[in-house]
């Protein structure tokens, strides 16, 4: 009985020491610091949209633009460009744009821009990581004799 509770307590040490390691790397709460990147982000949104457009299409993507969750977008590194002797500062960060209707991820991309009083947004730096194989209909056509006959008749069947 002892060797019975030992082990139970064990396992929920384990259980809950490994639960706590895995949801420590999102916040759980809100910060100033969380807020700013954020508001950053949104502002930025639209000149890494535009930018990004310019890369992908027509180039890379032909049927669509990509898209840019501000949520998704990782930042690596902010700096200031002068040190104090002006508002120049620099940000860089990862993103995947998407295809902006079911979130297909089509690429990754390093991206750096510069941000100076007016304000003025300009890009840096940019890195294309990879092109991600996006699904086309003429590379996978649905076909409805695939599905099973049920699936045929509901399909056929007027709502």
């Amino acid at each position: 009985m002892k060797k019975v509770i030992i082990a139970f307590t064990l396992s929920i040490l384990l259980i809950t020491s490994h639960t706590t390691t895995v949801t420590a790397d999102k916040p759980t709460q809100d910060t100033e610091e969380l807020r700013l990147q954020d508001m950053l982000m949104n502002m930025l949104t639209p000149y890494i949209r535009e930018d990004l457009n310019k890369f992908y299409y027509p180039k890379i993507l032909k049927d669509f633009s990509p898209q840019v969750s501000p949520w998704l977008i990782e930042v690596i590194e902010t700096r200031r460009v002068n040190g104090f002797r002006g508002l120049v500062l620099e940000i860089t960060f990862e993103i995947e744009p998407d295809d902006g209707g079911h979130h297909v991820a089509v690429g990754k991309d390093k991206m750096t821009y510069q941000i100076s009083y007016g304000p003025e947004v300009k890009l840096v730096n940019h890195t294309h990581i990879k092109t991600y194989n996006y699904p086309t209909n003429s590379q996978s056509p649905f076909d409805y004799n695939k599905l099973p006959r049920l699936y045929k008749n509901v399909l056929k069947r007027q709502f």
